[in-house]
């Protein structure tokens, strides 16, 4: 399926010009501030593996810095013990700043220091990075998944089934219980794709949702509003056409403003039902807005992944613990450091699984589409990125895990709606023949 031509030797560095980058690097217990290398090789007579993760940071939209901390934290925990087979785990980061220019110019810089992989990344621009890391051959492994391009490049190797299942499975999780949705997007070509996930969802439910044949009202919204009072109005207006409405936002940092603005609205009476989608709402959220007296008490929620207090997540929060010396931006219900965590899980497992010197983004990228499997201890199913692993809808082929959660906020916690996974596959391959 990917038509990849393995490189014969490693590729030459390439220069680039990267004036908006920030990077750094950790390894095993120390940080180096800038893009060097640390000299020595103390895993013995194995190569060191560089990778790079890369996020937003500091930005007036979606920010998530955790994920490059958890990138740092992940790489002392496992230089500790000696390395990845062996190999010293170096891990460079770039903020990618929200932009196109910010995202290729990190892509560009992955390529120029000839990284094995980019691990565990975010960025809205898809089209922007994935261009420079197809042509450098470098693998990007365990994105977000908030873009089409991560499901679609034959350099990416995903973890979730990204945004689309997040959507469509929150089409499915309203269509059982509201007869009326409004869904409020970003006004940008990322949001331009969310209705029709989530319509598709909704047509899955269990046919409860009456809104103009199961597709829900379409309101689009600024992504770096400050209020979104008018877009809450019209929201709740038309959800409360119907006997059970629901609301549901997916604006990223931006949805705390919007549900702010949402409260200030007059009273309704609590007819209408508020959701969202992990990443736009969290536990960490929801305490900040009132808990069981907030705003979101009795939302619905769609995830990923299992709950944040289940007990598959201890490894990772021993990690955060011993190995993040406090820093504040990894939050372990955070699904962007959620997300790093099983990202670099696989990196661990695939190159254990290939047991050479040296580990080349060839190397890496040969064991991936050859059939590695990964166990994430029940985060996920067995990930495997074989072509007859993948979904091969036209609009998401390479989502290998099409399986997402269903939550709800009781008593100001985030605790599971229904036991297990719920699988969207054939709902994202009915929206992707769509789209």
């Amino acid at each position: 399926m990917t038509g990849r031509q393995q490189p014969s030797s490693p590729r030459p560095s390439r220069r680039t010009q990267a004036a908006r980058v920030v990077c750094t690097l950790a390894a095993g217990a120390s940080l180096v501030t800038g893009c060097g290398v640390l000299p020595g090789n103390p895993g013995g007579s194995r190569e060191p593996v560089t990778v790079m993760t890369w996020a937003p940071e500091g930005t007036g939209a979606t920010n998530m810095p955790g994920m490059p901390a958890m990138a740092k934290a992940y790489a002392r925990w496992v230089n500790a013990a000696g390395g990845i087979d062996g190999h010293e785990l170096r891990v460079l980061t770039c903020n990618e700043r929200n932009t196109s220019a910010g995202a290729a110019d990190c892509a560009r810089l992955a390529a120029d220091k000839d990284v094995t992989a980019v691990v565990g990344s975010y960025s809205q621009h898809g089209n922007a990075f994935m261009a420079p890391l197809e042509a450098a051959g470098i693998p990007y492994l365990g994105g977000y998944g908030i873009t089409e391009r991560e499901f679609s490049s034959f350099v990416s190797y995903p973890v979730n089934g990204g945004q689309a299942s997040l959507l469509a499975g929150n089409g499915i999780q309203l269509g059982g219980e509201c007869d009326r949705v409004s869904i409020v997007r970003p006004d940008t070509i990322t949001g331009d794709a969310m209705p029709e996930l989530l319509n598709s969802g909704l047509s899955k439910g269990q046919g409860k949702s009456d809104s103009g044949g199961g597709k829900a009202k379409d309101i689009r919204a600024a992504e770096d509003a400050t209020d979104y009072f008018d877009s809450a109005q019209k929201a709740r207006e038309n959800a409360a056409t119907a006997a059970d409405g629901c609301v549901t936002a997916v604006l990223g940092d931006r949805t705390e403003t919007f549900f702010d603005s949402y409260r200030r609205l007059p009273d309704d009476g609590g007819t209408v039902r508020i959701s969202s989608v992990l990443g736009s709402v969290g536990q960490p959220l929801v305490d900040r807005t009132g808990g069981s007296k907030g705003v979101f008490e009795g939302a619905y929620v769609t995830g990923w992944y299992p709950e944040a207090e289940d007990p598959a997540w201890q490894p990772m929060r021993d990690v955060i613990r011993k190995h993040a010396f406090g820093d504040d931006s990894i939050d372990p219900a955070d699904p962007g450091v959620q997300t790093t965590w099983i990202a670099f899980t696989a990196l661990k497992s695939v190159i254990e699984s290939v047991g050479k010197d040296t580990i080349s983004s060839g190397t890496l990228s040969h064991a991936l589409d050859k059939g590695a499997k990964v166990d994430t201890g029940g985060l996920t199913p067995t990930l495997r990125w074989r072509y007859e692993d993948m979904l091969g809808s036209p609009g998401y082929p390479r989502i290998v895990n099409s399986e997402v959660t269903f939550q709800v906020v009781r008593e100001g916690r985030l605790v599971s709606l229904r036991d297990g996974f719920v699988d969207v596959r054939g709902t994202l391959s009915d929206a992707g023949r769509s789209a």
